[in-house]
């Protein structure tokens, strides 16, 4: 890849209110898939459910992640 397309990329930062290694973890994942399902979260960063289920519903309280169907999105 030129020099010039990687110099155009920007990465979106993860909020500074996502303090935990998990929440960045699973917000990052959810940017870079453009949303996932717990299912899919769970079997991909290889974590418990219920951590990611906590973890989505962290997010989502704070209005970092918003449920559409089955799939958690960036906000």
């Amino acid at each position: 890849m030129p020099v010039e397309a990687i110099e155009d990329q920007r990465l979106t930062p993860i909020p500074d209110e996502i303090e935990s290694s998990q929440g960045k973890l699973v917000y990052l994942s959810l940017l870079l898939t453009d949303g996932a399902t717990a299912t899919e979260l769970q079997k991909t960063l290889s974590l418990k459910k219920i951590t990611v289920l906590s973890v989505l519903n962290s997010l989502a309280s704070r209005g970092l992640v918003q449920r559409t169907g089955g799939n958690y999105v960036p906000a």
